[in-house]
C-alpha cells in the first residue's frame, strides 16, 4: 500500500512542474505575440503578385530580368528564390509592404544571397523605400531609407553597404564592412534598435555593431577636443624619477673601461731596443659598469601622460529619434551586375531578432546538402573546362598541321614552277642555238 504522505509530496512535485510547464507555453506564445512580421518573402507560389517588375532601363535595352529558381545547387530543390539571369544589366524589383515605423521598436532586416556566378562587378544588396513609389520606374535614383547588403568589383572590393537616410540625405557607415565572396548561400542580418544602437550578423554570427551617434557622420559628435587646453604647468608626466637616495659608491669612477689582457704574453722574438717596449693588448674590463646613473624609482607626483580633454561641443543638438526611418512602404531590389546569376531569397522584415534568428537555422538546416551539390557541380564544371580545353588543344594543332601542310604544298609548287620556267629557259636557248 503506498506511503500517504510519499503519493501527496509526488502530487505536489507533479503539480509544480505542470506549473513550470505551463508558464514557459505562456511566456512563448506571449513573446511572439508580441512581435510582428511586417513582411517575408520566401518566393514561393504566388509570389509574382506582390512583385513589380521595374522598366527601369528598359527603353535603353539595359534591363535585366529576374527568373524563379532554386539555382543550381540549393540545399533544397523546391526552395527557390529570384535569380538575376543577363549579363551587364540593371535589375529592380520591389513589392509593396504594409507601412511600417521603427518608433519605438527594434529594426529587423534580413535576406539571404548565393552568387552563382564569378560576378566580376556588381551588387546584391537590398533597399527599404519609404513614401509613395512609381515601382515600374523604380531604380538607381528612387530614394530610400536603409541599403544593406554586399558589393563586389575585382578583387579589391568586397564591401557590405550600410547606408542610411536621414532627412533626405544618404549616410554610409564610417565602417569597412566586407562581404562574403564564395558561391554558397549567405544571410545579412541588420537589427536597429530604439537605443540607435545596431548589430550586424553573417549567417546567425555577429559581423560588427556599434552605435548611429559614433559609426555615421550624420550628428556632430557629443564630444570634442579642447584645443585652447593647455598642460598645467606642475602636470608630472615622469613615470620614473632618480633615486635621490642613491649614492656613487667610492672609487667608481676610477675603474677603467679597459685592462691589460691577463692571458697576452709577450712574443719570445721580442726585442725592446728594436720593438719599444712590449704592451699587452686590452680587453673590456667586466668590472666596468659605464657612466655612474641613479636608479629608477616610481614617481610619487606621478599623474599619467597628459591629454587633451573632452568638452561638450556646442554645435551638438540631440536628436532621440535619430534611429526613426521614415515609415517603409516597399521593399526593393535595384543592382547592376557584369555577370548576372546572383539567388536573392528569404527576405524578412521584422522586429524581433530571435525570429530571424530561427529563419537562418531552418535553411541551414540543409547546408550540409547545399555544400555537396556545389562541390559536385564544381567537379562537372571542372571536367567540363577540361574537356574544351583538350578540344582545343586538339584543334590548335589539327590548324597547325594544316598550315603546315599548305606551306609545305605551297614551297613544292613554287620550287615546280621555278624547273618549269628554268627548264623552259633552257630548252629556249638550245633551239636558239640551233
Amino acid at each position: 500500500m503506498a506511503d500517504p504522505a510519499q503519493a501527496a509530496a509526488s502530487s505536489v512535485w507533479f503539480s509544480q512542474l505542470l506549473l513550470v510547464i505551463l508558464t514557459l507555453q505562456l511566456l512563448f506564445f506571449t513573446h511572439y505575440s508580441l512581435s510582428e512580421v511586417i513582411f517575408e518573402e520566401r518566393f514561393e507560389d504566388g509570389w509574382q503578385s506582390r512583385w513589380v517588375k521595374s522598366d527601369w532601363k528598359r527603353s535603353e535595352g539595359k534591363a535585366g530580368s529576374f527568373k524563379h529558381t532554386a539555382g543550381k545547387w540549393s540545399g533544397d530543390p523546391d526552395d527557390k528564390g529570384i535569380q538575376t539571369s543577363s549579363d551587364a544589366k540593371h535589375f529592380a524589383i520591389s513589392a509593396k509592404i504594409p507601412e511600417f515605423s521603427n518608433k519605438n521598436r527594434t529594426l529587423v532586416l534580413q535576406y539571404s544571397i548565393r552568387f552563382e556566378q564569378d560576378i566580376e562587378c556588381g551588387g546584391g544588396y537590398i533597399k527599404l523605400l519609404s513614401g509613395s513609389v512609381n515601382q515600374k520606374k523604380f531604380g538607381g535614383d528612387t530614394p530610400y531609407s536603409l541599403m544593406f547588403g554586399p558589393d563586389i568589383c575585382g578583387t579589391q572590393t568586397k564591401k557590405l553597404h550600410l547606408i542610411l537616410s536621414y532627412q533626405g540625405q544618404n549616410y554610409p557607415v564610417k565602417k569597412d564592412l566586407q562581404c562574403e565572396t564564395d558561391k554558397l548561400t549567405h544571410f545579412y542580418t541588420f537589427i536597429l534598435r530604439p537605443d540607435a544602437s545596431y548589430s550586424i550578423l553573417v549567417d546567425n554570427r555577429e559581423r560588427d555593431s556599434g552605435n548611429m551617434y559614433t559609426d555615421w557622420d550624420i550628428l556632430p559628435p557629443r564630444k570634442i577636443k579642447d584645443v585652447n587646453a593647455k598642460k598645467p604647468v606642475d602636470w608630472d608626466d615622469r613615470e620614473y624619477i632618480d633615486d635621490p637616495k642613491d649614492v656613487k659608491p667610492e672609487g667608481y669612477d676610477s675603474i677603467p673601461a679597459e685592462i691589460p689582457d691577463p692571458k697576452a704574453k709577450k712574443p719570445d722574438d721580442w726585442n725592446e731596443e728594436e720593438d719599444g717596449i712590449w704592451k699587452p693588448t686590452t680587453v673590456p674590463n667586466p668590472a666596468y659598469k659605464g657612466p655612474w646613473k641613479r636608479k629608477k624609482i616610481k614617481n610619487p607626483n606621478y599623474k599619467g601622460k597628459w591629454k587633451i580633454p573632452w568638452i561638450d561641443n556646442p554645435e551638438f543638438e540631440d536628436d532621440p529619434d535619430l534611429y526613426v526611418l521614415r515609415p517603409i512602404t516597399h521593399v526593393g531590389i535595384e543592382v547592376w551586375q557584369v555577370k548576372a546569376g546572383s539567388v536573392f531569397d528569404n527576405i524578412l522584415l521584422c522586429d524581433d531578432p530571435a525570429y530571424a534568428k530561427q529563419v537562418v537555422e531552418e535553411v541551414f538546416a540543409n547546408r550540409e546538402a547545399e555544400k555537396e551539390a556545389f562541390e559536385e557541380a564544381e567537379k562537372v564544371r571542372k571536367a567540363k573546362e577540361e574537356e574544351e580545353a583538350r578540344r582545343a588543344r586538339e584543334e590548335g594543332e589539327k590548324r597547325r598541321r594544316e598550315r603546315d601542310y599548305d606551306r609545305r604544298y605551297r614551297d613544292r609548287e613554287r620550287y615546280r614552277d621555278r624547273y618549269r620556267r628554268h627548264r623552259r629557259d633552257y630548252m629556249d636557248d638550245y633551239h636558239d642555238e640551233l
